[in-house]
């Protein structure tokens, strides 16, 4: 007998099945607000169930990274989808901005990311970016892409400011919790502290997410309602 073929198609239960133990909060209701924003076009079983190809699969997998790695607005992961759709191959994360581990000079983060001095000058004042000495990290770079995303919505820097205090608040926290394993004197201490340091960031960014979807929702902006297992 020849093999079985693949599945061409998911359910949406399905789809659900494949990505929630790296997106455990995904839900129907997530993947149906997903298409409805136009991020992901399923096809249709004559019943109207909605049939998920591998693609289909890949594009939401790419699209959950990105609102949980680099808290992009949906429209500008739409653009990027757009702009790539040249090549949807399965398994493909092209579309997944580079974030480089190598320092940028300044030259470099405004070629980077479209600003100009004047706007860099401004971002340093309010404290939303930071460099270390004459270059910046990774980490300027993902705040100033999430701050350019951010000016399409019309958020200005000052508005920026709770969020800044809001981190800095956060970041004592962290620090009070991992302080005594800092003041051990055994080998590996700061290592051990630098990792339970970012586990704990990980940890308080879900629950920041979480916080906020919780209170969208409270004010009529989510969808919280329980989901049917398919369609």
């Amino acid at each position: 007998m020849s093999a079985e073929p693949a599945r061409a198609y998911f359910g949406i239960g399905e789809v659900l099945d494949q990505l929630r133990a790296e997106f455990p909060d995904v839900s129907v209701s997530k993947i149906r607000f997903l298409e409805t924003e136009g991020l992901i076009q399923p096809a249709r079983s004559p019943s109207r169930y909605r049939k998920f190809s591998s693609a289909d699969v890949e594009r939401l997998r790419y699209i959950l990274t990105v609102q949980r790695d680099q808290y992009l607005p949906l429209r500008v992961i739409k653009d990027q989808l757009d702009a790539g759709e040249e090549d949807p191959a399965p398994g493909h994360h092209r579309l997944l901005v580079d974030r480089p581990a190598a320092p940028l000079s300044r030259r470099e983060l405004l070629e980077a990311t479209g600003l100009d001095e004047a706007r860099l000058a401004e971002l340093e004042d309010f404290g939303l970016v930071r460099r270390s000495g004459r270059q910046y990290g990774p980490d300027a770079l993902d705040a100033v892409r999430a701050i350019v995303a951010l000016d399409r919505y019309g958020v200005q820097a000052r508005h920026l400011r709770v969020l800044r205090a809001s981190a800095e608040r956060e970041t004592a926290l962290i620090e009070q919790v991992v302080a005594p394993t800092l003041r051990q004197r055994s080998p590996g201490a700061r290592d051990r502290a630098g990792q339970t340091a970012r586990e704990i960031a990980a940890l308080a960014l879900r629950l920041h997410a979480a916080l906020i979807e919780a209170a969208l929702a409270d004010a009529g902006f989510g969808d919280r309602g329980p989901g049917r297992a398919d369609g």
